[in-house]
């Protein structure tokens, strides 16, 4: 026997009434932060400045996620090339907008220097420092070359035949390979580096065997390395890699050389203070949030949350450290 019409229309109604309170909760406890209250009616944009599949690509992602609670619906848009360059020069010319946001780090400071960009992260505004993350240089899986010890007794006698896979020109990885150059006692200056965009181009080359070896993220390469496709042979941090406890790091393996990649979010120039308080404030409630621990532990990314003048002055030193690194091996 069906319900009467006068039964249903209220129970529908009293059932639409309760999602709409649900559906609405989330915003009216955002409306009240700072940044809610600076984007208003506006939405978040984040850009990745490389293409999907890299680090930059997944921190922007898992920031979408873990801000969502703050911000709602965030937008990440991904901007390709020249070490993230392009980007930044797309990114500039959004001078006071607090609603952009961009994701950078040491292969962008690297990249301003070997790619003379005529814009740098000077022209932003700094405003958190998130993670780090180690570099893991590996091999596919059939190559002859099985221990660290292999491949620096191949740089050693003939560099320029060690074909190394990596991201972009001035990047991380290039200063890592540069690093490890000048550690077996090779002249920087014959590397040969193959540099990518993006991480899926880097997998490719390094799946196919057309690189002697690959260097990259250690959350970039971990899943290939763990399913047995590649071979690890170190990683370049001061402590094995939580997502790789076996393989050792390159002191370990008796080279003196120790790297982390860093990644943080700037800001357009120009944004008043009042925008960058609230921007930081959101931005280091997201790098407290469960979901944002959720993700280090995932992706095996170090926690390296620095904000405020602190950031500013790292990422000073920064841009410093890279220029001599870059000039020792021949692209300063």
């Amino acid at each position: 026997m069906r319900p009467s019409p006068a039964k249903v229309i209220p129970w529908v109604v009293a059932v639409l009434l309760t999602c709409a309170v649900v559906v609405t909760a989330p915003d009216e406890r955002t409306h009240g932060s700072p940044v809610a209250q600076l984007l208003g009616d506006r939405q978040l944009r984040l850009m990745a400045p490389a293409a999907p599949g890299g680090g930059w690509d997944q921190t922007a992602r898992e920031m979408q996620n873990a801000l969502q609670d703050q911000v709602g619906r965030t937008e990440v848009h991904n901007v390709t090339g020249a070490g993230g360059t392009i980007g930044l020069s797309q990114f500039v010319r959004h001078q006071s907008d607090p609603t952009q946001l961009m994701v950078t780090g040491l292969i962008m400071v690297g990249a301003v220097k070997a790619n003379g960009s005529p814009v740098s992260l000077d022209d932003t505004t700094p405003l958190i420092r998130l993670t780090t993350d180690a570099e893991v240089i590996a091999v596919p899986k059939d190559s002859p070359i099985r221990t660290l010890h292999d491949l620096t007794a191949r740089m050693h006698d003939d560099l320029h035949a060690v074909s190394i896979a990596g991201g972009s020109a001035g990047g991380a990885e290039h200063i890592l390979a540069g690093l490890l150059a000048q550690a077996v006692g090779a002249d920087p200056a014959q590397l040969s580096y193959v540099a990518h965009s993006g991480g899926g181009e880097l997998l490719s080359t390094a799946l196919s065997g057309r690189a002697t070896i690959a260097i990259s993220g250690v959350s970039e390469l971990e899943p290939q390395i763990t399913s047995g496709q590649m071979r690890a042979l170190a990683v370049s941090s001061a402590q094995r890699a939580p997502t790789l406890p076996d393989v050792p790091t390159l002191r370990e393996s008796g080279l003196d050389v120790e790297l982390d990649n860093w990644r943080g979010v700037v800001a357009p120039g120009d944004i008043s203070p009042e925008q960058e308080r609230a921007l930081e404030q959101a931005l280091l409630e997201m790098a407290r949030s469960p979901k944002w621990r959720e993700a280090l532990a995932e992706e095996g990314w170090g926690d390296a949350t620095l904000g405020g003048p602190e950031f500013e002055t790292f990422l000073r030193h920064e841009q410093g450290r890279v220029s001599d690194v870059l000039g020792e091996i021949g692209l300063g």
